[in-house]
């Protein structure tokens, strides 16, 4: 067997760790050391912390550690996450479409999540939050943005509407 213009006996060309002759397999070259495949990815390769495998190509590194693309999903849907945009919630990634749907305020014009990424803009007030597109006159439509308003129990209205309650 030959490599790097030398020679070897084919039981002389073993895996550094292992000891295993190497043969015809595949082998990984380090620091003029010669690993078969499985024992360089168990002492060199990196490990993905979802599965402990080791990640040969194109891991994805989130808070700091490694992870194979397919084992980087959203916590609640289990979608990859990876090229995706994403949040996080108590060190859990979620894609954007669980993360609001499990921990958005609710708009209390249209009931769906007010998620605040992208530089959403809404209305706060009380306990009740509406997206600025929401946050009109119960009566008229009115848009009550940067205005005065009235509210009447649930409601919210302009001033004109509001005048006889």
């Amino acid at each position: 067997m030959e490599y790097q213009d030398s020679s070897w006996h084919e039981t002389c060309f073993v895996c550094r760790r292992c000891r295993q002759p190497i043969g015809t397999r595949s082998f990984i070259p380090k620091d003029s050391q010669n690993f078969c495949v499985p024992c360089y990815e168990k002492q060199y390769a990196l490990q993905c912390v979802q599965c402990q495998k080791p990640i040969t190509t194109g891991g994805v590194t989130y808070r700091e550690q490694p992870w194979h693309r397919e084992c980087f999903v959203c916590t609640a849907c289990k979608k990859p996450l990876s090229g995706q945009r994403f949040t996080s919630r108590e060190e859990f990634a979620y894609c954007l479409s669980c993360f609001c749907d499990l921990y958005a305020k609710k708009c209390a014009g249209c009931t769906n999540p007010i998620s605040g990424l992208g530089g959403t803009k809404y209305i706060s007030f009380e306990e009740r939050q509406w997206h600025n597109d929401c946050f009109n006159c119960k009566k008229c439509s009115l848009s009550l943005v940067g205005r005065g308003f009235l509210t009447e129990r649930d409601d919210i209205l302009c001033p004109d509407c509001g005048k006889d309650i």
